[in-house]
């Protein structure tokens, strides 16, 4: 049956970016990001799973169908599943190509056994996949990703971008491989890529941070090449998501920078193109998970992520 929580909220007026809580937060952007230039004093080897947590979900509900245009922003704040526009071939980012990683995908509940298998990531092996963890009320984080990925690819489109996204929910019915995740980056030849999560941490553990790949040379992974473009990347999505959604950096991880390094991931091993992850928030504690839980904010969170892509490509 049809899930009546909060993907069908009230669309949420945009937060003033000149209210007390984001002028407080915006005191904080320079000292932050002058953290976020120092890439070697944010560490973590992180555990769990791919995108950090190991958080069981309930199985996803049946999302409701648009009858939205392909690509376009509803009335609620909502874009679109089905696919979205061709680029603007006039955009200032014709030429450019950016591969959106949902993370997990709705189908692993269904395919337990295949998401289990290991892959090699370079450093170690690890699972194909997870299932990725969910609000308390059953949101689940990978009906979380799906929708931010097809928001941010309207966005980028709109920039001129190409976009591929690494699955689109039920194709392929589950993962694809945190190994394959990768690969279609690589393939792609893709300028910028990023891989979308949310946290399954404890209640009251709150905030977003990105995620950064380390140095690795071993096996199949060598990231020497792209850990400077991809710190750059990250921190660029790291500014324009704080100031966009007012979301603040995590308070249990990256001492406050919003940014942390990890050397365990498949996902950044694995890319030879600049890429990043992102945690937006906590699930499991509930300021963060009302957050996460409304369309309209969701539609900033898009914003934010595209405006970092968006400097990056310019500059780049």
């Amino acid at each position: 049956m049809s899930y009546t929580g909060p993907d069908f909220d009230d669309p949420q007026p945009r937060r003033s970016r000149r209210g007390p809580l984001t002028v407080a937060l915006a005191a904080l952007v320079p000292g932050a990001l002058l953290g976020w230039v120092v890439y070697e004093a944010v560490g973590g080897s992180g555990s769990g799973g791919e995108d950090g947590t190991a958080s069981p979900a309930p199985a996803p509900h049946t999302a409701a169908v648009s009858s939205a245009p392909a690509g376009s922003p509803r009335d609620d704040g909502k874009v679109s599943a089905s696919p979205s526009a061709r680029p603007d071939s006039f955009g200032p980012l014709k030429g450019k190509v950016v591969v959106v990683d949902p993370g997990h995908n709705p189908g692993n509940f269904r395919h337990t056994a295949e998401i289990n298998r290991q892959v090699d990531i370079g450093t170690n092996r690890k699972e194909c996949d997870t299932t990725g963890t969910s609000t308390n009320d059953g949101y689940t984080e990978a009906r979380f990703t799906l929708d931010l990925a097809h928001r941010l690819r309207t966005l980028l489109e709109r920039q001129g971008a190409t976009v591929k996204l690494t699955h689109d929910g039920d194709s392929p019915p589950w993962g694809p491989c945190v190994d394959e995740r990768a690969r279609i980056g690589n393939t792609a030849h893709a300028d910028a890529a990023i891989s979308l999560h949310a946290d399954g941490s404890a209640a009251g553990n709150r905030g977003f941070h990105v995620i950064l790949p380390g140095s690795v040379h071993a096996g199949a992974a060598d990231t020497r090449g792209i850990v400077g473009p991809s710190h750059d990347l990250g921190a660029r999505v790291a500014g324009n998501y704080l100031r966009e959604t007012g979301e603040p950096p995590s308070n249990y991880l990256g001492e406050g920078t919003g940014l942390v390094t990890r050397t365990d991931l498949g996902g950044l091993n694995l890319s030879t193109v600049p890429k990043v992850f992102i945690e937006c928030g906590n699930m499991r504690d509930s300021k963060d998970a009302a957050l996460l839980t409304s369309g309209a904010w969701r539609q900033q969170a898009a914003r934010g992520i595209s405006e970092g892509i968006v400097s990056f490509l310019r500059d780049s």
